[in-house]
């Protein structure tokens, strides 16, 4: 028997075992299950995942979280699983074959909404390892506005009292699908907070109407062993942005790979990825921009900035440009470097201790992110974050 047959036959009990479905859903579970049963779990010979070694997961025997079966609205049902295709994306595939609880957020055509809607998903619980497959659905209407905050939180955020059984050791398995209708504009935001022991992978799959506006931005700080891929599609004229905070030390490991495609001309996008590394810490960035043939008059940047604190931790990081089309404009970018001696020796000549000195120049480092936020209470609460882990850090 093959790895690949003994790794992925370790969850057939558990697909079979999940409750009775809707035919349409219960065909797409099982083809979605065939497919991943197909690929296995990604190993470093795939050059998607050469930089993360994901067999801790494919060796562990997680235990399910059990939902409630899926009532999907009739709006719903043109778009989920259409948009997060798992063809060449085995742990897609897995969260499809689980679709159970959907997290559905449909904003009507025209609609504004000012306030910001939060979907929050917290750490499952048990004595066992356990997984669980979040999905959440945003479809949005033409000229509709909204903004969205898709938290991830681990027990370790939680206060002692209120941590159901303490387990720190388990696996989320995230799919999103945004669907942003003509003229609309979406300000989404993924904040993963999880565990330090935990295991996170993510994909975001965004559908861009004609002139539509989307920003998009991921803040990682939590998790042993984390990938997040964000898929981003733009019709004619649309605006997309990505930015992205990742900081990891210790023994920690985060991927995080973008792919922004181009697929119909006069689209525009602006992508910003920074990433702080100490300890043994390691970190991944992969951004690719793709201009189709017919995709004239696109401007694109991307722009993917790295600090590195300490001599053993390890930044892997590969900006690409595909481009098929002659009449564009696009640069992309990666740094990676150490906190600047000049600025260091200012800050001591002016009776700043040392370590107060790096703390505050790596703070600095990462508000350009948080400046970025439009959500003020989630922007005040990841300067708070921001100042307690560098603060500690300067003690």
């Amino acid at each position: 028997m093959t790895a690949v047959a003994v790794e992925t036959g370790a969850w057939l009990e558990s697909f079979t075992g999940q409750q009775p479905a809707a035919p349409w859903l219960q065909q797409l579970r099982e083809a979605a299950f065939q497919r991943f049963a197909e690929l296995g779990f990604p190993t470093t010979h795939d050059e998607e995942w050469r930089f993360t070694n994901v067999a801790p997961i494919a060796r562990t025997n997680f235990a399910p979280v059990v939902g409630h079966a899926l009532a999907c609205p009739p709006e719903a049902q043109p778009h989920l699983a259409k948009h997060a295709v798992f063809d060449h994306h085995a742990f897609v595939a897995l969260n499809t074959a689980f679709l159970q609880d959907v997290a559905f957020i449909h904003i009507p055509r025209g609609q504004v909404v000012e306030q910001p809607i939060q979907i929050v998903y917290e750490a499952p619980s048990g004595v066992e390892p356990v997984v669980a497959h979040p999905r959440t659905l945003i479809v949005v209407g033409a000229d509709a506005h909204c903004t969205i905050v898709e938290s991830y939180v681990g027990q370790a955020s939680w206060p002692a009292q209120d941590r159901p059984g303490g387990l720190s050791h388990y696996f989320t398995n995230a799919v999103t699908e945004i669907v942003a209708g003509d003229g609309s504009v979406v300000d989404h935001y993924k904040v993963q907070l999880e565990a330090a022991g935990a295991f996170h992978v993510a994909a975001m799959f965004a559908s861009l109407g004609r002139s539509a506006n989307f920003s998009s931005t991921s803040i990682s700080l939590g998790g042993a062993l984390v990938r997040n891929d964000v898929s981003v599609t733009l019709a004619e004229g649309a605006d997309a942005t990505l930015n992205g905070l990742y900081i990891v030390n210790g023994s920690q490991h985060v991927d995080n790979h973008t792919s922004i495609d181009h697929a119909k001309p006069h689209g525009a996008s602006r992508e910003l990825y920074k990433g702080i590394l100490d300890g043994k810490a390691s970190a991944v960035f992969n951004g690719r921009i793709i201009v189709r043939k017919d995709a004239q008059k696109t401007d694109s940047k991307q722009t993917n900035k790295n600090l590195v604190l300490s001599d053993e931790a390890v930044i892997n990081t590969k900006p690409e440009l595909q481009i098929l089309a002659d009449d564009v404009r696009c640069t992309h970018g990666a740094t990676i470097g150490q906190l600047d001696d000049e600025a260091m020796f200012y800050l001591q000549s002016r009776g700043i201790g040392k370590r107060q000195a790096r703390s505050l120049l790596t703070y600095a480092f990462a508000q350009d992110i948080a400046d970025r936020i439009k959500v003020q209470s989630l922007r005040d609460s990841l300067e708070r974050i921001l100042f307690e882990k560098f603060h500690e850090h300067a003690q």
